[in-house]
């Protein structure tokens, strides 16, 4: 199964790994799932905010 994938640099939206315009790898824009036994739930919230 394929996933939309967007390029962090000039953020348009592909299917292949590496973006097609700037050759860098590419990543999923979509959040991680949440959970109410997050363990690292605490750090994420801290880097955050600062």
């Amino acid at each position: 199964m394929k996933k939309i994938l967007r390029c962090p640099k000039c953020l348009i939206y592909t299917m292949k790994e590496t973006c097609s315009k700037c050759d860098i790898k590419t990543i999923n824009p979509k959040p991680a799932k949440y959970s109410p036994e997050d363990k690292y739930g605490k750090y994420r919230r801290i880097a955050k905010s600062s």
